[in-house]
């Protein structure tokens, strides 16, 4: 910030300290920077000693609310704490999350953060310590520092990293026990059973053409592997299938939209009058690029050229120091933000289609199909992923009449002309096809 605003020939003025420099800036700068490590370490301190006293140091958990002027000692809230115990309960009658899920939401019982219930919620993750069944407060023990949040210093993001079990803290906290602790050990040891009995179940060894492009066409949520009859694998909308809150429950045939998806890409990129509207969309497109260039040019050039007079002005002794100082500041600024307009703003670029790479690549999208489909997923990802390249998402809808409809989304591949990218990624919409 320092930087940038003596380039645009603003002071910093601190209230104790006046005018900031370099050297006032990197001090302050590093002071701060310990300042807030040393807060970090007293913070986490704090909260190992709300531990020790058997409080809960971290956010409400759901079951809990906070009391009223005693903080960190949550009370048990009934109406929540009755659904942790039906969880439990159908878990170990031998309900899956995913069943669980989808009851809780059809009573029309919100979840922890007011939003639907999934098997996620549920069933929760064993390394970062969340979900209702591996939450242990419900048995009356409360586990601490199972996680801590380190900051990416090129995104500035909060990103969360699991400590070792040897770092984790525990106390007792019997007057929080929603179940008992023979219900705690019967679901704990139901659930390592089911993960060793997942484990034990063959797996894909890769990712297939289309995975995690495929998108339901009611919820618009991600579809997935639901069975295999025979060589023939099913997909089914995850939200349905995760949490119930989805209608449609239907199953589609992988293999017949894959196979329609790389026919109707094919078909839809060699049609020549759907190459010429993309060139002409994408002419019309760079052509108001160039004239928005064009206009922040001329505004660069308007504002250097007036820096310049002012500054030739003041050394002439036409204008007084004042008048300078004054009008001077904002002239830069507006100088940096014209340069850095310009910079963002796309370059210039015009496209043609060169009748041999047009041959060429109608040549080769007629051999995709049965390229495609002899690939094999574990030796030719690298292909696979070419072609994935050309695809953002694929929705699937139901017709009327009990069809099914593939709609593409995604970019045209580039067409190349004396090595150089002649058409860019732009958005591209083939016509729906039916399956």
């Amino acid at each position: 910030m320092h930087k940038r605003l003596s380039f645009a020939g603003v002071e910093i003025i601190a209230v104790h300290d006046g005018r900031a420099d370099a050297l006032q800036v990197g001090i302050r700068g590093l002071v701060s920077s310990l300042w807030i490590a040393d807060l970090k370490t007293k913070i986490r301190r704090g909260m190992s000693g709300r531990v020790r006293d058997g409080r809960s140091p971290g956010g409400r958990a759901y079951g809990y609310r906070p009391t009223p002027g005693d903080p960190g000692r949550p009370a048990i809230y009934e109406p929540e704490a009755a659904v942790v115990r039906r969880i439990f309960a159908e878990y170990l009658e031998g309900r899956v999350p995913r069943d669980i899920a989808h009851g809780l939401n059809a009573d029309g019982i919100p979840g922890p953060r007011g939003a639907k219930w999934s098997a996620v919620t549920i069933n929760g993750n064993g390394t970062r310590g969340h979900g209702i069944l591996l939450n242990p407060m419900y048995a009356g023990r409360i586990v601490w520092n199972r996680v801590r949040m380190v900051r990416d210093p090129d995104t500035g993001r909060r990103v969360s990293r699991a400590n070792p079990p040897e770092q984790w803290q525990h106390a007792e906290a019997p007057e929080l026990a929603i179940i008992d602790r023979a219900t705690w050990v019967a679901a704990q040891a139901a659930k390592a059973a089911r993960a060793l009995g997942t484990q034990a179940r063959p797996h894909r060894a890769r990712k297939g053409i289309l995975s995690g492009l495929l998108r339901c066409g009611v919820c618009g949520g991600g579809m997935a592997a639901h069975d295999r009859r025979g060589d023939a694998v099913r997909i089914r909308c995850t939200t349905n299938r995760e949490s119930g809150t989805c209608t449609n429950s239907r199953r589609y045939r992988l293999d017949r939209i894959e196979a329609v998806v790389i026919d109707g890409i094919a078909e839809r990129l060699s049609d020549p009058a759907a190459l010429a509207a993309y060139v002409d969309a994408y002419h019309d497109e760079r052509r108001a690029e160039t004239k928005a260039r064009a206009k922040l040019e001329r505004a660069l050039a308007d504002c250097r050229a007036r820096i310049n007079r002012m500054a030739r002005m003041l050394v002439d002794g036409r204008v007084p120091e004042d008048f300078f100082d004054a009008e001077m500041p904002a002239a830069r600024a507006e100088l940096a933000d014209l340069e850095a307009r310009l910079a963002a703003a796309p370059p210039p670029n015009v496209i043609a289609l060169h009748p041999a790479a047009v041959a060429s690549y109608r040549q080769a999208l007629a051999e995709l199909g049965p390229i495609l489909r002899s690939l094999d997923p574990a030796r030719d990802a690298d292909l696979i992923d070419a072609f994935r390249g050309l695809i953002d998402r694929v929705v699937i809808r139901d017709r009327a009449d009990g069809g099914v409809d593939a709609e593409v989304f995604g970019w045209m591949g580039p067409l190349l002309r004396g090595g150089e990218a002649v058409v860019a990624e732009e958005g591209l919409e083939p016509p729906t096809r039916g399956l």
